[in-house]
Protein backbone atom coordinates (compact mmCIF):
# COMPACT_ATOMS: atom_id res chain seq x y z
CA UNK A 1 0.00 0.00 0.00
CA UNK A 2 1.50 3.30 -1.11
CA UNK A 3 1.16 6.58 0.77
CA UNK A 4 -0.79 9.43 -0.76
CA UNK A 5 0.94 12.68 -1.64
CA UNK A 6 -0.76 15.73 -0.13
CA UNK A 7 -3.59 16.77 -2.46
CA UNK A 8 -7.18 17.80 -1.89
CA UNK A 9 -8.70 15.27 -4.28
CA UNK A 10 -7.56 12.00 -5.84
CA UNK A 11 -8.98 10.16 -8.83
CA UNK A 12 -10.26 6.62 -8.50
CA UNK A 13 -7.24 5.51 -10.55
CA UNK A 14 -4.83 7.10 -8.06
CA UNK A 15 -6.60 5.54 -5.08
CA UNK A 16 -6.68 2.13 -6.77
CA UNK A 17 -2.93 2.38 -7.36
CA UNK A 18 -2.31 3.34 -3.72
CA UNK A 19 -3.91 0.10 -2.56
CA UNK A 20 -3.01 -2.04 -5.58
CA UNK A 21 -6.65 -2.96 -6.18
CA UNK A 22 -8.77 -2.64 -9.33
CA UNK A 23 -10.97 0.44 -9.67
CA UNK A 24 -13.96 -1.89 -9.74
CA UNK A 25 -13.11 -2.99 -6.19
CA UNK A 26 -13.29 0.61 -4.99
CA UNK A 27 -16.64 1.12 -6.73
CA UNK A 28 -17.93 -2.09 -5.15
CA UNK A 29 -16.70 -1.11 -1.66
CA UNK A 30 -18.36 2.27 -2.12
CA UNK A 31 -21.70 0.48 -2.53
CA UNK A 32 -21.05 -1.87 0.39
CA UNK A 33 -19.69 0.64 2.93
CA UNK A 34 -21.34 4.00 3.53
CA UNK A 35 -18.13 5.46 4.98
CA UNK A 36 -16.67 5.78 1.47
CA UNK A 37 -18.34 8.77 -0.18
CA UNK A 38 -16.26 10.20 -3.00
CA UNK A 39 -17.62 13.26 -4.75
CA UNK A 40 -18.98 12.53 -8.21
CA UNK A 41 -19.38 14.78 -11.20
CA UNK A 42 -22.89 15.48 -12.40
CA UNK A 43 -22.00 14.88 -16.05
CA UNK A 44 -23.37 11.36 -16.00
CA UNK A 45 -19.95 9.76 -16.36
CA UNK A 46 -19.71 9.33 -12.60
CA UNK A 47 -16.12 10.51 -12.27
CA UNK A 48 -15.13 10.14 -8.62
CA UNK A 49 -12.94 12.42 -6.55
CA UNK A 50 -11.68 11.01 -3.27
CA UNK A 51 -10.85 13.25 -0.30
CA UNK A 52 -8.38 12.20 2.39
CA UNK A 53 -11.22 10.99 4.62
CA UNK A 54 -12.38 8.68 1.80
CA UNK A 55 -8.85 7.34 1.41
CA UNK A 56 -8.69 6.74 5.17
CA UNK A 57 -11.97 4.80 4.94
CA UNK A 58 -10.61 2.74 2.03
CA UNK A 59 -7.44 2.08 4.06
CA UNK A 60 -9.54 0.80 6.96
CA UNK A 61 -11.64 -1.47 4.75
CA UNK A 62 -8.50 -2.67 2.94
CA UNK A 63 -6.99 -3.55 6.31
CA UNK A 64 -10.03 -5.53 7.41
CA UNK A 65 -10.73 -7.30 4.11
CA UNK A 66 -7.34 -7.74 2.46
CA UNK A 67 -4.91 -7.84 5.39
CA UNK A 68 -7.05 -9.49 8.08
CA UNK A 69 -9.03 -11.65 5.64
CA UNK A 70 -12.48 -10.66 6.86
CA UNK A 71 -15.56 -11.03 4.71
CA UNK A 72 -17.38 -7.87 3.66
CA UNK A 73 -20.20 -8.75 6.06
CA UNK A 74 -17.69 -9.28 8.87
CA UNK A 75 -15.97 -5.97 8.12
CA UNK A 76 -19.33 -4.15 8.08
CA UNK A 77 -20.24 -5.69 11.43
CA UNK A 78 -16.87 -4.81 12.95
CA UNK A 79 -17.22 -1.19 11.82
CA UNK A 80 -20.81 -1.03 13.07
CA UNK A 81 -20.00 -2.45 16.51
CA UNK A 82 -16.66 -0.78 17.20
CA UNK A 83 -15.53 1.65 14.53
CA UNK A 84 -13.32 3.77 16.79
CA UNK A 85 -11.56 0.70 18.21
CA UNK A 86 -11.07 -0.70 14.72
CA UNK A 87 -9.66 2.60 13.47
CA UNK A 88 -7.27 2.78 16.43
CA UNK A 89 -6.12 -0.81 15.91
CA UNK A 90 -5.46 -0.15 12.21
CA UNK A 91 -3.47 3.00 13.09
CA UNK A 92 -1.34 1.05 15.55
CA UNK A 93 -0.66 -1.69 13.01
CA UNK A 94 0.33 0.86 10.36
CA UNK A 95 2.67 2.59 12.81
CA UNK A 96 4.28 -0.74 13.72
CA UNK A 97 4.79 -1.46 10.01
CA UNK A 98 6.52 1.92 9.63
CA UNK A 99 8.77 1.19 12.59
CA UNK A 100 9.63 -2.23 11.16
CA UNK A 101 10.53 -0.67 7.80
CA UNK A 102 12.74 1.90 9.55
CA UNK A 103 14.49 -0.82 11.56
CA UNK A 104 15.08 -2.92 8.45
CA UNK A 105 16.53 0.13 6.69
CA UNK A 106 18.85 0.72 9.66
CA UNK A 107 19.89 -2.93 9.65
CA UNK A 108 20.67 -2.70 5.94
CA UNK A 109 22.67 0.49 6.49
CA UNK A 110 24.69 -1.17 9.27
CA UNK A 111 25.35 -4.18 7.02
CA UNK A 112 26.80 -1.82 4.40
CA UNK A 113 29.05 -0.10 6.95
CA UNK A 114 30.12 -3.29 8.72
CA UNK A 115 29.86 -6.28 6.36
CA UNK A 116 29.49 -9.69 7.97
Amino acid sequence: MKEASPKLFYSIKEVAQMFDVPESTLRFWEKEFDIIRPQKTKTGRGIRFYKQEDIDAVRLIYHLVKERGMTLAGARLKLKNNKSGTVRQEEIINRLKQIKAELLALEEAFDIVTPK
